[in-house]
């Protein structure tokens, strides 16, 4: 690879480690307001809520887009790296939050104190409990993933992309909405159904973003002439 290449390459790392960063960021920021998945609208199985997600759930599933495909191109340590950034993001944020929330309004404020914080009083809790289930679902999909890409020996891509995500999806899921209830962020009786309709709609979003996947390794594996299981060294 030329120099101009790899400079490109690391460019184009950037740009996916900060649309990482962002959705991650951005998921915890908004994930107070719920809505029902349209078109199955009020669901219920077995007394449960069904399809009543939260919209922090929205951009969440592109991190582990990208992470899959910094894994496919870039290798696994590089995709550890964005994952350790993304927590060190979500961190700080918590910071900012705090300070602006403890920061008075004046009176011309367009947001008083007792709306801001009503807003944003539960994001460092959605944060941590965001940030523990994240540390484990990200850690183990990109394990996972490398597992099938070894094991299949680079070829296979729709079936490391999907065993990865179905497995760190559940454990992502699951610890979440465990945290968030056991924070008494969210009521018990949503358990069940946030967990439920969060998993299901990650698992198809899976499936969906199988042939982006395909299409991005395509572009990358063409302009930077990589070999099947090939992977970009910036180091």
């Amino acid at each position: 690879m030329t120099p101009k290449d790899k400079k490109r390459a690391f460019s184009v790392y950037l740009y996916l480690g900060a649309l990482f960063i962002t959705s991650l960021v951005v998921s915890n920021l908004i994930f107070q307001k719920f809505f029902y998945w349209y078109p199955f609208g009020d669901t219920t199985i077995f007394g449960a809520p069904l399809f009543e997600l939260s919209v922090g759930i929205l951009p969440y599933p592109i991190t582990f887009l990208i992470t899959d495909l910094i894994s496919e191109i870039y290798g696994k340590t590089k995709a550890n790296q964005v994952v350790t950034a993304g927590i060190f993001a979500s961190f700080f944020s918590i910071l900012i939050i705090y300070v602006a929330n403890e920061a008075p309004a004046i009176p011309s404020s367009g947001i008083d104190d007792e709306t801001f914080t009503k807003v944003f009083a539960l994001t460092p809790l959605g944060v941590l409990a965001s940030m523990l289930a994240y540390l484990s679902a990200q850690y183990i999909d990109i394990s996972i993933y490398h597992f099938w890409k070894r094991l299949t020996k680079g070829k296979m891509l729709w079936l490391r992309n999907n065993f990865s995500t179905f497995t760190s999806q559940l454990v992502d899921t699951l610890t979440v909405v465990a945290l968030l209830c056991i924070f008494g962020v969210l009521p018990w009786d949503k358990f069940y159904g946030l967990v439920v309709s969060g998993f299901i709609f990650k698992i198809i979003i899976a499936f969906l973003d199988t042939p982006l996947l395909y299409l991005f390794v395509y572009i990358f594996r063409r302009r930077f002439n990589l070999k099947v299981g090939e992977e970009i060294r910036l180091d």
